[in-house]
């Protein structure tokens, strides 16, 4: 009967996420608000067929996290952590140092005595891994400022957890004259240190000393299935152990994730676990939505509202003051604080940390889990409001502004030095143009300047700063940013206000060449050309004659790039599309093997039809 009653209730809650994230998507809420909507949806406030046994499936989601700080910790190699450790130590130690006192500081003067308003200040100071990763996984901004300051913060505080856990049983210590001098809380307090030790010691040496060889024993089997359950028994024993030690399995997954970061089969431990990460991360979030005890709202909403509005407003606060060690301009500067104004996923296990070891009372710990838990339902709305209402209000960059641009414009505006841009803006300098380049990445920046390269900081994608950089006087604008959605506004927003601009964009693949070519822009597929390469050189390896492999080449891109702009005619009907699109192929095939006698030059290589706009 129970586990009919529990599969009951993965089919409820993965019914209720299959409904109700991909309308949450629909409605640009973020999956994560989808979730926890779902176990609102299902909970006992709700439709109330979570069931009685909601905590075993929390127990059984908080595996998701588990496995989301196993990765992050496999991120982690030395190299990576001292390349950041004046973000790590300067944001992520400053934002915990400085939300932690200005929690605690109010909370002691609203009542809590000084041990509790320090354990509730460090508690809520974390902010949620799961979330804001996904938050910025599913925007794309994982890999820009935004995202590597975020990350810096997010890893501290995962860091932090360990003392905290330390700490947390020395509160219990002082909580009064009676305990401090009881003989039992000394030992039971040295009792709990030793454990911690042991067990991360534990961890930390098998992990360093057994596990690599078995992990080349599994690997020498080329069974892909028994990696898979292998890296599944290590993440299944790291929290038995921790459970049995009544530490947090998460923290214990982190530093076993730490210390594998090094390890050759770190790609093989990433792969093997996230599609199983992915589904425990939503059904933790739905469990949590599931969990949201509204009866205690009802009955203290004044007092919950309160710490909830001044929990955020405190984070973001924080957050902002920090945000001048990086120099944000005021977008990403308000994103960065929107992100991470939530309490975090750790804090459910330390609240109930500390109500075992009465740091905390239990009504005290119910009132903050309920408020960490809204926190985090708060943040996708907050986002979303963020991104809507900002666009509305014109704010002046702090740092950069379009006024650090020269006064002469130059013909030629390259918008993005990343790898790409910087192979573009070499070429162009090496033929004596004179290039006026963009970029909204200020680390991106410096190197690029470092380099030699005349860059300038600004995003592309805002008028304003086209207009600066002298859009209205240049032939030509190369966009080589690597965000195809701002791609696509920069050339609507062109095309409207200075249709004589001539405009070449950076396309990932077929489908966003497509749609750059029907906005009648010219699009440059980024690995077309070195796929093709690639398999021109394989032909010479299989004993093709080079003049004949390169002949070929140049047929095959000859054609494949006319008939991209014939397909792009019918691009929208996919059954007209794939009908044409499998008609060009076989075409393709039959003229490269009759091309025999019949010659390509370069020149035609280069430019098998001519540009619209004409050739530079």
């Amino acid at each position: 009967m129970d586990e009919t009653q529990t599969l009951y209730q993965a089919f409820i809650f993965l019914l209720a996420a299959i409904i109700t994230v991909p309308i949450a998507k629909a409605l640009k809420l973020g999956s994560v608000l989808g979730y926890l909507c779902a176990g609102v949806l299902v909970g006992p406030f709700g439709l109330e067929l979570a069931g009685n046994r909601l905590s075993d499936i929390m127990h059984f989601a908080e595996l998701g996290i588990v496995m989301m700080l196993f990765v992050v910790g496999l991120e982690l190699r030395p190299a990576t952590l001292w390349r950041q450790r004046s973000t790590l130590l300067g944001l992520g130690g400053t934002q915990f140092v400085a939300t932690t006192l200005a929690i605690a500081i109010p909370a002691w003067l609203f009542g809590l005595n000084h041990h509790e308003a320090l354990a509730v200040g460090m508690i809520l100071s974390l902010s949620s891994t799961a979330i804001v990763l996904q938050l910025l996984d599913e925007k794309r901004q994982m890999k820009t400022p935004l995202g590597r300051s975020a990350f810096s913060v997010l890893l501290f505080q995962d860091i932090a957890v360990i003392p905290v856990l330390a700490i947390l049983p020395l509160l219990a210590l002082g909580q009064t004259t009676a305990h401090f001098f009881s003989p039992e809380n000394p030992i039971a307090v040295i009792e709990k240190t030793l454990t911690i030790v042991f067990v991360v010691g534990a961890i930390v040496a098998t992990a360093r000393f057994l596990l690599n060889p078995l992990f080349r024993i599994v690997a020498a089997t080329k069974v892909p299935e028994l990696f898979v359950a292998t890296t599944l028994l290590i993440i299944i024993s790291i929290v038995l152990l921790m459970n049995l030690a009544g530490l947090s399995a998460a923290l214990g997954a982190f530093i076993a994730g730490m210390v594998l970061a090094e390890s050759e089969y770190r790609t093989e431990l990433e792969v093997g676990i996230s599609p199983f990460k992915g589904l425990l991360l939503g059904l933790f979030f739905l469990s949590v939505g599931a969990g949201i005890n509204f009866e205690l709202l009802l009955k203290f909403p004044l007092q919950i509202l309160s710490m909830l509005f001044g929990l955020v407003t405190i984070k973001i606060i924080i957050l902002i003051s920090i945000t001048k060690m990086v120099k944000f301009n005021a977008q990403t500067t308000l994103m960065f604080a929107v992100i991470l104004s939530q309490a975090g996923e750790f804090c459910f296990v330390l609240l109930t940390f500390a109500s075992d070891h009465q740091v905390l009372g239990v009504a005290l710990s119910q009132k903050l889990t309920l408020v960490v838990a809204l926190s985090m339902a708060l943040t996708p709305i907050l986002i979303l409001l963020n991104e809507t209402s900002l666009p509305k209000i014109r704010v002046p960059e702090p740092d950069r502004t379009p006024e650090d641009f020269p006064g002469e414009y130059k013909p030629i505006i390259l918008a993005g030095i990343g790898r790409y841009g910087q192979i573009v803006s070499r070429m162009l300098r090496a033929k004596g143009y004179d290039i006026t380049v963009l970029e909204a990445d200020a680390t991106q920046l410096d190197i690029a300047r470092k380099f030699g390269h005349a860059a300038y900081y600004g995003d592309a994608a805002r008028p304003d700063v086209l207009e600066a950089a002298g859009i209205s006087e240049a032939y030509l604008l190369i966009l080589a940013i690597d965000d195809h959605d701002k791609i696509l506004q920069i050339i609507r927003f062109c095309q409207k206000n200075y249709p004589t601009v001539r405009i070449i964009a950076r396309a990932t693949g077929r489908r966003e060449a497509h749609e750059i070519m029907a906005m009648d822009a010219e699009a440059t597929r980024e690995t077309f050309h070195s796929s093709l390469y690639t398999g021109e050189q394989a032909l010479r390896a299989l004993g093709i004659p080079a003049y004949e492999a390169h002949r070929t080449a140049a047929w095959f891109k000859l054609h494949d790039i006319k008939h991209l702009r014939e397909l792009t005619a019918v691009w929208g009907d996919e059954e007209k599309y794939l009908s044409r699109l499998r008609d060009n192929l076989a075409l393709i095939e039959n003229l490269i093997q009759v091309d025999a006698g019949i010659e390509v030059t370069d020149e035609d290589t280069l430019h098998p039809d001519p540009p619209a706009n004409g050739t530079n």
